[in-house]
């Protein structure tokens, strides 16, 4: 038998450390794939999304963004 179940001091502190345990566990490994997805998702983006992006973020002006697209597309 358990002994942490049968007499022992600190009967309901193990298995609740060991469930607090579990959840960070798994917490933290959903956590992971999630930030995983996410980052493939912004590795995913077109050369035109990017410089797309650029100009609404006012990095680059309509000319150098007309300049840039022509030159991706070739």
């Amino acid at each position: 038998m358990m002994p942490w179940y049968y007499g022992s001091e600190a009967g309901w502190l193990v298995p609740l450390t060991m469930t607090l345990g579990m959840l960070l566990f798994w917490g933290g490994l959903v956590a992971v794939i999630v930030v995983v997805l996410r980052h493939r998702q912004f590795a995913r983006r077109t050369p035109q999304e990017v410089l797309a992006e650029r100009l609404a973020k006012g990095e680059i002006d309509e000319q150098e963004y007309q300049r840039l697209r022509d030159l991706v597309r070739g």
